[in-house]
């Protein structure tokens, strides 16, 4: 029988499998057996550095936001089965604020987020064998898929929105700045949109020959090769529509050297305070936009997952037992073997 754990973080480094007690049923919500669980880039910020910017644990808090599991209970007249495959929203709006009202939840005032320090005492997150889950926030997948794919939906729903905050990419030039799990999909929706030509830069080769999988024309080591985009910078810019991820000032910059006057910066990668060639943004009318989470976008991601419109498979690169949570949380950050780490629940 599956032993029944949490991975809670205490402190930076500080990750521990504790005992899971039995969930405690909620109101309008389901219980879901956790299958898989993704580490995303928020998690790896909670684990090395005891928060992410301003927010600190405070408290020890399960972690985790990307997750799909099975439903083992549901509520009836919910539309849900037990057996059934559903990927787990961990975006949990008020749906009375100002925000929430103007079709904007992204947004919302008092939003609850898995896996999310904001707040004291914390959201905990997906990365435990059992939990109660409203019933609106358990979307099903049909028969066939698999958890791997679907604990993918949450940062498939952040990519979809973040294009949706750009330009139409029929026909474009793409640049993809960061080849880590964002920047995968940013690549693999780039060349669904119709992109003319996709460009990912990464420091890294494994996580570069990921990008080259999941869709990219070209891929450029600018550590090895720091020039390699210097063909892009001819004319004022070749380069149409930048999807930022990596959130480093000195790609930033490169992206904004390379983009053509009234081209698109679409800055996905979060970072703290960094400087910025306002000459360039200015002299080049390029528009800079930030894209945050993603409100409607879940239900068309896990719809794509369930259809097969979009493979996922090459950026999950390892999968360890949720039992081993400390191991697979030092191979996530770590780009020179791993680009999205899976926990599996089952093992």
């Amino acid at each position: 029988m599956t032993q029944e754990i949490a991975c809670r973080l205490y402190a930076a480094h500080d990750l521990r499998v504790d005992p899971l007690p039995e969930p405690e049923p909620q109101d309008g919500a389901a219980l879901i057996r956790v299958a898989r669980g993704g580490i995303c880039g928020s998690d790896l910020h909670y684990y090395h550095d005891g928060g992410f910017g301003p927010i600190r644990v405070q408290q020890p808090i399960i972690l985790g936001h990307e997750a799909a599991g099975v439903v083992e209970a549901a509520p009836q007249g919910s539309g849900l089965r037990v057996g059934q495959l559903v990927s787990l929203s961990p975006s949990r709006p008020c749906g009375a604020c100002e925000y929430c009202a103007a079709g904007k939840e992204r947004h919302c005032l008092s939003m609850r987020f898995n896996g999310s320090a904001y707040r004291f005492p914390h959201e905990n997150g997906f990365f435990r064998n059992r939990l109660y889950h409203p019933v609106n926030q358990c979307l099903p997948l049909p028969d066939g898929a698999t958890a791997e794919a679907a604990a993918g939906a949450e940062p498939l729903s952040v990519c979809l929105h973040a294009l949706s905050m750009g330009p139409d990419l029929r026909g474009q030039r793409v640049l993809v700045t960061g080849a880590g799990p964002i920047g995968a999909i940013c690549t693999a929706l780039a060349r669904l949109r119709g992109a003319a030509e996709i460009v990912v830069t990464d420091v890294q080769d494994f996580t570069l020959d990921v990008a080259r999988r999941m869709g990219a024309d070209r891929v450029v080591n600018v550590a090895n090769d720091p020039e390699g985009l210097a063909d892009y910078a001819q004319g004022k810019g070749q380069i149409d529509v930048v999807l930022e991820c990596s959130a480093n000032p000195h790609a930033i910059a490169q992206a904004i050297g390379v983009t053509r006057p009234e081209g698109t910066v679409v800055q996905i990668g979060v970072g703290g305070t960094v400087p910025l060639p306002l000459n360039l943004i200015v002299s080049k009318e390029l528009r800079l936009v930030g894209t945050h989470r993603f409100d409607r976008e879940f239900p068309e991601a896990v719809r794509m997952i369930g259809a097969g419109e979009i493979d996922l498979s090459p950026m999950v690169t390892q999968v360890i037992p949720a039992a081993e949570a400390q191991r697979a949380f030092d191979l996530a950050g770590d780009r020179s073997q791993a680009v999205k780490v899976q926990l599996d629940f089952g093992a």
